[in-house]
């Protein structure tokens, strides 16, 4: 089995943006790895691990400095890469996921891929669309926001997935499928230094994501990026009696 797992390049989860010019401005900011797609990773490595997969391969689309990211996934147990180069925004500002979903869909057929792995989301856009969209447009089925994953003997899966109403499971009677990523999934590793030795040796394909053939157009136009509004500064109080007397007479929250 050969497994394919997406890995997108993001604003670290604790940097605290700017908006500069109606967007979020990325010049001298962290970047890193989106953490949902560290959890697919580590998923497709384990998998491997079991002996349930062959190979594992890591897939970012991004400008050049993507290339680190990949390396990341590489140091954790990636077995090698592809970077589809570009220099448009991929967080929603310019590259789209019904693009970047396009892209997927023609690297999984140039690699034959069993199955694909990607994050629920990618925690700059939060639009979690592109799993869904590429089962789509695969024709494959597809199981969303995954907990836990268990490879059957005749080669199907059973995914667990979280719903807002609890648990759910589904089974996969036979591969291909794409299944996306939740938190609870797993615990992803930390590369060791030997690790994040071997990956720098391990292969990087390269592609121009606009030599693919596809329409990279965004379909939506983003209006208008803003800060939220600033909290008001909280007040302390000497007294629990204090306290009631502002909830009932100034915030009006009792009765």
């Amino acid at each position: 089995m050969k497994i394919l797992v997406g890995v997108k390049r993001v604003v670290d989860y604790a940097v605290k943006v700017r908006v500069q010019n109606n967007t979020v401005d990325l010049k001298n900011i962290k970047m890193s790895l989106n953490p949902f797609c560290e959890i697919a990773i580590e998923e497709a490595v384990r998998l491997k691990e079991k002996k349930v997969a062959d190979e594992v391969v890591a897939v970012s689309i991004g400008p050049k400095q993507a290339t680190e990211t990949l390396r990341t996934a590489l140091a954790m147990g990636a077995d090698r890469a592809i970077h589809v180069m570009t220099d448009l925004r991929t967080d929603y500002m310019e590259l789209q996921p019904y693009a970047i979903s396009q892209i997927f869909e023609k690297i999984v057929e140039q690699e034959q891929s069993d199955l694909v792995l990607l994050g629920k989301q990618g925690i700059d856009s939060d639009c979690g669309q592109t799993g869904p969209m590429l089962a789509g447009l695969l024709g494959w089925p597809q199981v969303t926001f995954a907990s836990k994953i268990e490879a059957d003997d005749d080669g199907g899966m059973t995914v667990e997935r979280e719903t807002d109403s609890g648990m759910e499971s589904i089974r996969i009677p036979q591969l291909p499928a794409v299944i996306t990523c939740d938190l609870r999934l797993n615990e992803p590793r930390y590369a060791t230094l030997p690790n994040i030795m071997k990956a720098k040796k391990k292969k990087v394909d390269t592609m121009i994501a606009e030599d693919m053939g596809i329409d990279l157009k965004p379909r939506n136009e983003v209006l208008r990026v803003f800060e939220p509004p600033a909290r008001k500064e909280g007040i302390m109080v000497d007294s629990v009696d204090s306290l009631l007397d502002k909830l009932k007479n100034e915030a009006g929250l009792l009765s």
